[in-house]
């Protein structure tokens, strides 16, 4: 009860912040990137570096009503299949402007539903990017997988095309709650997913659960959790549902009233986290777990962990390009997105142009505090000799700058002259304290509960 005062005291259970999956957030980016900048980045990637690659397919059969991502129902194939040739004309656009022999560390198809995709789709897709690029020494290729958008073609198709991550999201398997949010996903029918996976030879599994969704409590979401585990995922994310209807209009379909409070929400994760680490999982950062031998535990280990949109990873690719509708770039010089709306995507696309319609130009001062949450949010520390190596700081400047944090968090952050580090008992306050390195103003209502 001590440690929850405390938790309470320093706004655990008040706070909204961002999980910086990117810094500057999404929020901050202004329509002062566009085309010519990305044209120019793009450029910059110098021959031969290795680059990943996220292609978004903003399709779904049905538009579950937790989801917050930029997706569209159809319930037909021309609109997806005319999607992929915009796909793939984006795909010859990006490789006309690439220097020679860049390769390819990972790819992720995302959406909405890939997997809606006809298995001669896929082929055609997957084919054009291995043609375009070669791939680096360990590369990836994953997919979000809808178990009910999943057949044995289809999963054949993505088998003989080189897959070797599936990842599945699963939210919850307790009917009553998949009626609240919208999302009809039986055990049976994700298992049955995962059999065909595992069939096939595909190395890895990942897959989604979240808490504090309506109707939760602990003994529902641990029925969940060892239903999950009863599929041995490799990885698994666990995210807490946020809540924003003034963002994501389809959530105004959940009822408010049955959603756990902020105290509710510490309770159902550490009741999901605890049968994770007690099956043997290693705990990955804020909110992912892995098995042992992973590539993430194995990155974790070794101080490789970072933290993209795809939330934490081990590939240490510099460049991230993102294609489709709304898609995110990151490049060393800064951030581009392209046109959210699939029309106004598209029409850029067939003009010969990329769609770039905002983002963010990194200043100096940008990169240093990206890697300083960064570090938090993958390692719980930032070390001071990273920072006087490679960002000019001196032992004074970082203890001047670490100083007020351990004023306001007291025993809930270390300092010393090593850095600053979050001990176990400050760790769900991660967030909250990581934001105290952004320099950006924050409209709370925009961003998930801390918890």
């Amino acid at each position: 009860m001590e440690q929850e005062s405390q938790l309470t005291r320093l706004g655990l259970f008040d706070a909204r912040v961002p999980r910086y999956t990117s810094y500057p957030t999404a929020p901050h980016f202004k329509p002062t990137v566009g085309p010519d900048d990305f044209t120019r980045w793009v450029r910059a990637i110098p021959e031969g570096a290795a680059i990943s690659l996220y292609m978004h397919v903003p399709f779904c059969r049905r538009l579950c009503w937790f989801c917050a991502c930029r997706t569209q129902g159809t319930q037909s194939d021309a609109p997806v299949r005319a999607y992929a040739d915009i796909l793939l004309a984006e795909l010859e656009l990006l490789k006309a402007n690439l220097a020679p022999s860049v390769r390819l560390s990972r790819l992720h198809w995302g959406g909405g539903t890939p997997t809606l995709m006809p298995p001669d789709m896929m082929r055609r897709v997957a084919g054009a990017v291995f043609d375009a690029f070669p791939l680096a020494e360990g590369a990836e290729f994953s997919v979000e997988i809808d178990p009910n958008e999943i057949d044995e073609a289809r999963m054949d198709a993505l088998a003989e095309s080189g897959l070797t991550r599936a990842s599945i999201g699963v939210q919850d398997f307790d009917p009553a709650i998949q009626k609240t949010i919208g999302r009809d996903q039986s055990f049976e029918i994700t298992a049955q997913a995962v059999r065909m996976i595992r069939e096939r030879g595909i190395a890895s599994l990942n897959t989604d659960l979240l808490y504090g969704l309506p109707h939760q409590t602990p003994e529902r979401i641990a029925e969940s959790v060892q239903k999950l585990l009863a599929l041995s995922p490799d990885r698994v994310a666990l995210y807490g549902y946020a809540h924003v209807p003034w963002m994501a209009k389809r959530q105004v379909m959940i009822p408010e009233d049955a959603l756990p409070d902020a105290h509710a929400r510490l309770r159902l994760f550490e009741v999901a986290r605890d049968l994770f680490v007690a099956d043997g999982y290693d705990e990955i950062g804020i909110d992912h777990f892995a098995r042992p031998g992973d590539g993430l535990a194995t990155a974790q280990k070794a101080g490789l962990l970072r933290r993209n949109f795809q939330g934490y990873t081990d590939d240490q690719a510099q460049v991230l390009v993102g294609m489709g509708a709304s898609s995110i770039s990151r490049f060393p010089q800064g951030y581009a997105q392209n046109a959210p709306a699939t029309g106004a995507h598209v029409g850029k696309i067939r003009d010969g142009r990329f769609s770039t319609t905002r983002g963010h130009v990194f200043s100096p001062e940008d990169i240093w505090r990206a890697r300083m949450i960064e570090a938090l949010m993958c390692d719980f520390e930032i070390r001071a000799d990273e920072f006087i190596r490679d960002h000019g700081f001196t032992p004074a400047t970082l203890a001047a700058l670490f100083a007020p944090i351990k004023a306001q968090f007291g025993d809930m952050v270390a300092v010393s002259g090593a850095g600053l580090s979050i001990p176990e008992a400050g760790r769900p306050l991660t967030r909250i304290i990581a934001r105290q390195f952004d320099a950006y103003d924050m409209e709370a209502k925009g961003h998930s509960p801390a918890i």
